[in-house]
């Protein structure tokens, strides 16, 4: 049962380049289709293609969520200058208020004065910007490795719960095969109990009983149900084995509850009944595994 995959999971890589550092969170969770979300800084428009892309080749279901938080490193005291003419402007207002009572200025309040000092925006170019982009990418790939191999390991858990239901649906189809066996006797010897209670002298009655009892036979037969319920425990089995299988297998437990709620409705025996009714429980909680499978 292996190749399994899970909708469920997380990655993360980090990377650096320059004075840029930057970290990608990739997550998802079940989705009825592959739905691919990005959210990345400003000025870096070609990663998010470039992550749904690389989220698409690797995934088929799912809500993928990536997120890529990125900073630059501040410039230093050497990458700093003076506004000249700014600073004389809160020069000339110093030197107005130091007439009128207030403290000199001293160098570290005028340095701290909006537009005093100036940090130079480098100019970056297309290559270089292109380069670092390109960094970014490969970690944005790196975490959805990472966020593949985590929906695997949940892949790797469902197996083998997976396969229990299948061998327990399995198991209660064999029961019901031979409980229905007893299926004819019990509508023979009810409907005779009910003619013998309605026209007991009636001519002919044993000769009607039978015919009714074979006619009511005939649409209780359960064989094309319990024949159906087997195929497609085989299909399961099969489409476990051909990842992605969770769109079919949704599929395939609608199958499986068709047949069981005929099987109950066609019942004659409480045994086959109570069969019926476990078989339903525990395709309802395959389904419910099912939903987890990518």
């Amino acid at each position: 049962m292996s190749g399994v995959s899970g909708m469920t999971g997380f990655g993360r890589a980090e990377g650096a380049s320059g004075d840029w550092s930057w970290s990608v969170e990739a997550r998802s969770v079940n989705g009825r289709n592959l739905d691919v979300r990005f959210r990345g800084p400003p000025g870096f428009d070609r990663l998010e293609p470039a992550a749904k892309a690389a989220a698409q080749a690797r995934f088929a279901r799912g809500q993928v969520t990536v997120g890529l938080q990125a900073k630059r490193a501040e410039a230093g005291a050497a990458g700093l200058s003076v506004n000249a003419e700014v600073l004389d402007r809160y020069l000339k207002l110093a030197k107005d208020l130091v007439k009128g009572g207030a403290a000199p200025a001293t160098a570290d309040g005028l340095l701290g004065l909006r537009g005093v000092l100036e940090i130079p925006e480098e100019a970056e170019d297309e290559a270089a910007h292109a380069a670092l982009e390109a960094a970014m990418a490969a970690d944005v790939e790196r975490a959805l490795e990472a966020l593949k191999a985590s929906r695997e390991r949940e892949g790797a858990q469902l197996a083998p719960v997976i396969g229990g239901f299948i061998d327990r649906i399995e198991a209660l189809v064999a029961d019901a095969e031979r409980e229905a066996g007893a299926q004819v006797e019990a509508i023979r010897e009810r409907f005779s109990r009910r003619m013998a209670e309605l026209a007991p002298d009636a001519p002919g009655l044993e000769e009607r009983i039978y015919l009714e009892a074979a006619a009511l036979a005939a649409k209780a037969d359960v064989r094309e149900e319990l024949d159906r319920l087997t195929a497609h425990v085989a299909s399961a089995r099969t489409l476990l084995q051909q990842p992605p299988a969770g769109r079919k297998l949704d599929f395939l437990m609608q199958e499986f509850m068709r047949e069981a709620n005929t099987l109950c409705s066609k019942s004659a025996t409480t045994a086959l009944t109570a069969t019926g009714l476990d078989l339903k429980a525990v395709i309802e909680q395959l389904r419910e595994q099912v939903q987890n499978v990518e």
